[in-house]
């Protein structure tokens, strides 16, 4: 009886949270593919582990991050807090550590887009990556 009647508050619970109208709105699905030659002297910041760099794509852009020799990190530039909101875009702290938006004041770890504090619960979009030694292809 007890167990059920836990079982029965649980879902309960969890119920009624699930009808809360959810307060962030979804960031655009926009196709994706793209590749670079990090080789170029427009991705020249690519050339090492730790740079980034701003890119066309996305819905608002793409900040792509060097995480390591062959790792890659590709996330959508608008803040996952509000959408809508023009000029919510994620920038790179002067730290190189974090990023984040300058509208709501949300900030995410740069190695994952985790969130770190803010208003913002949502990690960032991410998109795929591959790296074959030159070129770096972003996709969703």
């Amino acid at each position: 009886m007890k167990k059920s009647l836990f079982l029965f508050l649980v879902l309960f619970f969890v119920g009624a949270s699930s009808c809360k109208k959810d307060q962030y709105k979804d960031i655009p699905n926009v196709y994706v593919n793209l590749y670079l030659n990090i080789n170029s002297t427009l991705y020249m910041e690519l050339n090492n582990v730790g740079g980034w760099v701003n890119i066309t794509g996305g819905y608002q852009g793409i900040l792509v991050y060097r995480e390591s020799t062959d790792l890659f990190m590709a996330y959508e530039r608008t803040c996952p807090y509000d959408p809508d909101v023009s000029g919510a875009m994620i920038v790179v702290d002067t730290s190189g550590l974090t990023m984040s938006d300058g509208i709501c004041g949300s900030r995410y770890l740069i190695l994952d887009g985790s969130v770190v504090n803010g208003p913002a619960t949502l990690p960032l979009k991410q998109y795929r990556t591959e790296f074959d030694g030159n070129t770096l292809h972003i996709y969703n």
